[in-house]
């Protein structure tokens, strides 16, 4: 079995908070596989168990408010006798642009105080699914940018960015953290504009075409045939 958790803070007040990212990709995961039963409490935190690519997976979304996710996790890992490999966190990064993600397992918190209470009860080699959020410039805004909720805006890399982690959550959970992050990139990776065909002629270097040719010029050998033009040699004369 393995625990794919997204870290949040719970209530309608902060449900579109950039802190919440973790919360919107767990849910995103759940309304696309419809193997997932309905959320239900347990363990301190909304859960939903299914199957993804065949594997059973528990979905969470701690209820404890952010700096106490590690109750919920260290709670539902101990009852199912699960190792810190078994499971996935999914959360904020300031430090990577608006729609990166990028994969880890182990490592220090990077000031991040939901992961630093899931350390304190689960220990530190679970993997980690950082989601940038971006930051705002200077400390001194980090808590506004943080708890503030996403801008329109933001919707144009935000909602391709969850549905990638949606349909490619498997990978996650069959341990391919470097194809998830492969399949996310070329998801989101914006479309390379094609380049106008040349066309033939001058732009390739040879001589263009006419679209009106000149008529070719009639010759002795080229005068009209036929009964039309034995009549007028007739009434005109044939020239020689």
């Amino acid at each position: 079995m393995r625990l794919i958790v997204g870290l949040g803070n719970p209530g309608e007040k902060y449900a579109r908070n950039r802190h919440n990212i973790g919360f919107l990709a767990v849910d995103a995961i759940h309304g696309r596989n419809s193997s997932f039963a309905p959320w239900r409490t347990r363990f301190q935190a909304e859960v939903s168990e299914g199957l993804l690519d065949g594997e059973k997976v528990m979905l969470m979304k701690p209820q404890t408010y952010m700096n106490e996710s590690g109750r919920s996790v260290g709670e539902a890992a101990r009852f199912y006798k699960l190792a810190p490999a078994d499971v996935i966190v999914l959360y904020d990064e300031l430090d990577l642009p608006p729609g990166k993600v990028r994969t880890k397992v182990g490592g220090g918190s990077g000031g991040h105080n939901g992961i630093r209470s899931i350390d304190a009860h689960l220990g530190k080699e679970y993997s980690r699914v950082r989601l940038g959020i971006g930051h705002p410039g200077h400390k001194d805004r980090v808590t506004a940018h943080v708890l503030g909720d996403f801008a329109k805006v933001d919707a144009e890399w935000l909602d391709p960015m969850l549905d990638a982690i949606a349909a490619e959550a498997g990978l996650l959970v069959g341990g391919h953290h470097s194809e998830f992050c492969n399949r996310l990139h070329l998801a989101l990776a914006p479309a390379k504009p094609q380049k106008p065909r040349k066309e033939q002629g001058a732009a390739s270097g040879g001589t263009s075409r006419n679209p009106n040719p000149p008529l070719p010029r009639r010759g002795k050998d080229s005068a009209p045939k036929g009964a039309l033009a034995e009549q007028l040699a007739r009434m005109f004369g044939k020239k020689d």
